[in-house]
């Protein structure tokens, strides 16, 4: 409750308190303020969800319910990430909840009014590493309700509640047994899942204690790629038939297959030949391919054929391998099996004085199953001249081609493998555990007037992220040996179905002997200490009593990465054939990622006070009551400096039900410990290479722009942390109305309209400059005449100055890095407005409920770097071809995600023992930058909107318990399918990829 008119994201709004419940809102501390009993919050926009709202869900988990909340943007960490092998970001049992759509640690989780640890693990953001609060660690049956701030908060909670505070307030003060058993199936899928938990409490010493116990497990199983048609496809394009974007490439499939690319380690080689037939390029290099491809099927050799250059090219096209189609078993949400503990005690050891404690521990361990490994472009595979399949081998050799050129010398030629997958490998499993421990012990009570509370905590979060995995140097030592227990990579697939692995050449024993289990174990730790004091009535004037609340807080915060050894620089990988280094990671698939070991002290000294200055007695016209809330927090970091910001807040009751409410603060959020400690990182993605798309288009070789993305190339992008970091800033804003007409007859019950319009303008946000902005940014620089000095390349290859002749173009290499390095950049604009409208009236013989929450995004507005203004400056100009997208500035409204509109409805009657409900939510509409058309821009996700319902009958004092209930339910009632995206088929930020989901939900009382 927040004062005269709190409400619920999916509930109604609360009107005044009885004089019962204002005595109980005076004991506990509101959202929003640290005054005891201060009415001053109803100024500040809050949510209160109920238990009774999270069964209107059906929610399971906490990410099914923060989905539901409007004002909650998108979830970028969710179970669906796989990371394909990849355990550079959070994966596993893992969400966040980010209100606004600021990116994930804006926004500050609690748990019953103190700070919980961040999840180990980062994900990235713009490049850059974030971490988030992992709310599924809170137990969505134990709650007795969620509390969301939906303003800075900054000035009362401290760093990341810039765009605002969910507050999680766990059941205590119990007294009896409630036990709950949830079953649900996912229609038409392999999922199922059950769910139970017990919460038990008592009294004693004649009831001036109590201690609670919330006991809660749920399984699930994983829900398959192949469960689903919008899931099972890696070629997506004839999803596309029929649309504007028909034709455009949305092909999933993988450059990067059984039919390998290699080239030879000295591209001064040039072109070589069998017989007189040429089957390389100008540099030397070769694939293997189906016999069917095109007349440039030279050299055969069983069932494969050798062609020139790489398989990137339209052409071969129907090379490009279908991981979905060759493994069915691939998961897309992996198994879960998750147990949560909370337990609270608290005992009166006196009138004044009441010591508590908590202990809360969650446990999870999700199982997936990913596909085969790829080699990484960073960390190329190289095979020896006598290597016993090499066929540019040594003349005498078992696999030597015949005929070959003059300039394939006797003793034959070293190789690099520049594109392969292990398809052979079979596919991997990926298991995760995360284990969090939360203790906290205090102490609280009421001295001179005053009232205090103190309190020790320690909380931690761990992951262990273990999965199958290749070890590059054992790899390398399989490839080149010199008998036929070798491994083969030139087996190719299957000729027959192109996109699929073929019968595998290479032995079981071959293919263990460099299979590894990669392990990553991350740590972090928050122990805190803190004094609050506030009284209510310092000081009394003419409209009342000021209010003042103070405090002191101090914390330490540590993070611990520990990677693997073959990827932390521990196991370095060389080559085998010259000896030298070839890179830190021997991880196959896997950038060189050092260890990260970094901490931090914070204090912090808060005030507040609630002025009031206008009361009800005063009998001002149109004034029934004026409130002003003034806070002010000071926070001191031992490893990035100081930071001080203020609060205001005002609450104008201008007649019974009319309240018009305003709020202006400042906020902050300290950057994280990975991008102040971490060492040079190396992270690689494909990006277009513009430049060479130029090339390719002045000289005839693509049809247009569009089909640009054939030429992408792989980029090691060479990251480092910055001690030199400022704290990101921010300014926040709201003001708003809440209207409940009192002039409506009794008979039409309780209507109440909210409205708030809210701005957030954050400075110095932490990223780095995108690598595909660099990268474009050097094409641009490139038609100047220049280029971009962080983008480094290799010299050019025969093939590459051949690709360039003519152009009026200078020839460009390969990238071989990017440098970046985490800094402050330009300031971000975020403005909306947020509706709800609440209901409650007799109808019948029951009780009608109708809930709606809005939220509206107008502005999301990145300013653009240097670099990104002038690549848009280009474009507008026409320098740049209209295909060329740039990131990282403009409005990012829809782009990926951040809808218009979210809103949320639910209705619910209930009558005797019955209550049947339904719950709506919509989400607008989005588009991907990750497929575009060159007339129509990039592809929309359409919106969408859901229903779900539910019946349940409750039984009271049956006999031999309080109660028991039993309630039926299906989510996504009419089964709709999330709008078509590319990478999984849909936007997992946005939507779940469940179908129609039963279940049954039985609860017993004693």
């Amino acid at each position: 409750m927040t004062g005269l008119l709190a409400h619920s994201a999916l509930a109604q709004e609360a009107g005044a308190p009885s004089e019962d419940e204002e005595a109980k809102l005076n004991t506990v501390l509101v959202l929003g303020s640290q005054i005891q009993g201060a009415k001053v919050s109803g100024a500040l926009p809050v949510t209160v969800v109920s238990p009774d709202d999270i069964e209107a869900t059906g929610a399971v988990s906490a990410e099914d319910l923060f989905r539901t909340v409007p004002s909650a943007g998108d979830i970028t960490f969710n179970g669906t990430y796989l990371g394909g092998g990849n355990s550079n970001a959070a994966r596993g049992d893992i969400s966040t909840v980010s209100l606004r759509g600021l990116a994930q640690g804006n926004t500050l989780v609690l748990i019953n009014g103190r700070r919980s640890v961040v999840h180990p693990t980062s994900q990235t953001d713009n490049q850059t590493p974030v971490f988030g609060y992992n709310v599924n660690a809170i137990p969505v049956q134990g709650l007795a309700r969620v509390e969301v701030l939906k303003d800075g908060a900054a000035a009362i909670y401290g760093s990341d509640a810039v765009a605002g505070v969910v507050n999680n307030v766990m059941r205590n003060d119990f007294v009896g047994l409630d036990m709950n058993l949830q079953y649900g199936v996912a229609e038409g899928t392999n999922l199922d899942e059950l769910t139970g938990d017990i919460l038990y409490g008592t009294d004693f010493d004649n009831g001036k204690g109590n201690i609670s116990v919330y006991l809660g497990g749920t399984t699930r199983s994983s829900l398959l790629r192949s469960d689903q048609e919008y899931t099972s496809l890696s070629d997506m394009r004839p999803l596309t038939d029929g649309t504007n974007w028909e034709g455009v490439a949305w092909d999933n499939r993988s450059t990067s297959s059984p039919w390998g690319y290699f080239a030879p380690v000295d591209t001064s080689i040039g072109a070589i030949s069998a017989d007189g037939s040429t089957f390389t390029d100008a540099a030397g290099a070769f694939h293997i391919q189906a016999p069917q491809f095109g007349a440039g099927c030279l050299v055969p050799g069983s069932d494969t054929c050798y062609g020139p250059g790489s398989l990137t090219s339209s052409t071969y096209r129907d090379m490009r391998y279908d991981e979905l189609a060759a493994f069915e078993t691939l998961t897309m949400l992996p198994a879960v099996d998750r147990i949560n503990f909370f337990s609270f005690a608290n005992y009166d050891v006196s009138d004044s004085l009441n010591v508590y404690g908590e202990i809360g521990i969650y446990t999870a361990e999700t199982d997936a199953v990913i596909g085969a490994p790829a080699s990484l472009g960073s960390g190329p595979i190289y095979i020896a001249a006598d290597a016993y399949y090499n066929p540019l081998g040594p003349v005498g050799s078992a696999n030597r081609i015949d005929g070959l050129s003059a300039n394939v010398p006797a003793e034959g030629v070293p190789l690099r493998i520049a594109s392969y997958r292990l398809a052979d490998f079979g596919t991997r499993d990926v298991n995760v555990k995360n284990d969090q421990y939360r203790f906290l012990v205090g102490a609280k009570g009421d001295a001179f007037g005053w009232n205090w509370d103190s309190a020790l905590l320690y909380n931690e979060a761990k992951v262990k992220d273990s999965a199958d995995g290749v070890d590059s140097r054992l790899f390398q030592e399989a490839l080149n040996r010199t008998d036929a227990t070798a491994y083969n990579p030139f087996c190719g697939g299957d000729p027959l179905n192109p996109s699929l692995p073929g019968p595998s050449c290479n032995s079981q024993e071959t293919i263990d002997s460099f299979l590894i289990t990669q392990v990553r174990e991350n740590k972090t730790t928050l122990s805190l200490a803190d004094f609050k004091v506030s009284k209510p009535d310092l000081i009394s004037m003419w409209a009342g009593d000021i209010g003042i609340a103070g405090g002191l807080e101090f914390r330490r915060e540590t993070y611990h990465d520990d990677r693997d050894s073959h990827q932390d620089g521990s196991l370095p990988y060389y080559d085998q054939i010259t000896g030298d280094l070839v890179s830190d990671s021997s991880l196959m698939g896997h950038s060189p990622s050092p260890d990260v070991k970094g901490s931090r002290n914070v204090s912090s000294a808060y005030l507040e006070l609630a002025v009031p200055l206008i009361s009800e007695e005063m009998n001002i016209p149109l004034a029934k009551s004026i409130e002003l809330q003034l806070a002010a927090r000071y926070e001191k970091y031992s490893d990035v400096g100081s930071v001080s910001k203020p609060k205001v807040a005002a609450a104008w009751d201008v007649i019974d039900g009319l309240r018009f409410r305003a709020s202006w603060s400042e906020g902050f959020k300290a950057p994280n410990l990975e991008v102040v400690n971490t060492p040079l990182l190396e992270r690689v993605n494909g990006y277009p290479d513009y430049i060479q798309c130029e090339a390719a288009d002045r000289q005839g070789r693509i049809a247009d722009y569009s089909n640009c993305s054939t030429l992408s190339v792989t980029v090691a992008s060479l990251r480092s942390g910055n001690s030199e970091l400022e704290p990101e800033e921010s300014e926040s804003s709201s003001y708003g109305v809440v209207f409940e007409p009192q002039f409506i007859p009794e008979a039409f019950g309780n209507l109440t309209f909210t409205t708030d319009v809210w701005s957030i303008e954050q400075e110095n946000p932490i990223g780095l400059l995108n690598d595909s902005v660099a990268l474009t940014y050097d094409y641009l620089l490139r038609l100047q005449g220049g280029s971009n000095p962080n983008v480094i390349r290799m010299d050019p290859t025969p093939q590459q100055i051949a690709e360039f002749a003519g152009t009026g173009l200078e020839p460009v290499g390969d990238v071989l890095n990017v440098i970046a390095k985490f800094t402050n950049q330009s300031p971000l604009k975020v403005e909306g407005i947020d509706y709800g409208a609440f209901w409650d009236v007799k109808v019948g013989p029951g009780e009608l409920s109708l809930n709606v929450n809005a939220t509206y995004l107008n502005t999301y507005y990145q300013s653009p770097t240097a670099e990104a203004a002038a690549i848009q400056a280009a474009l507008n100009d026409g320098t740049l071809n209209s295909y060329v997208t740039v990131t990282g500035g403009g409005s990012l409204i829809k782009e990926g995600g951040r809808p218009e509109w979210k809103y949320s409805m639910s209705a619910s009657y209930e009558w005797a023992n019955w209550k049947v409900g339904a719950f709506s939510q919509y989400t607008g509409d989005v588009y991907s930058t990750s497929v575009s058309s060159t007339d129509y821009g990039p592809w929309p996700i359409e919106d969408q909107t859901t229903w779900n319902f539910y019946g349940q009958y409750t039984v009271e004092n049956d006999g031999w318990t309080n109660g028991s209930s039993i309630r039926v339910g299906v989510r996504n009632a009419f089964n709709e399918d999330p709008p078509l995206a590319d990478t999984y088929g849909y936007l997992s930020s946005l939507y779940q990829p469940l179908p129609r989901y039963w279940y049954v939900n039985v609860k017993k009382s004693f």
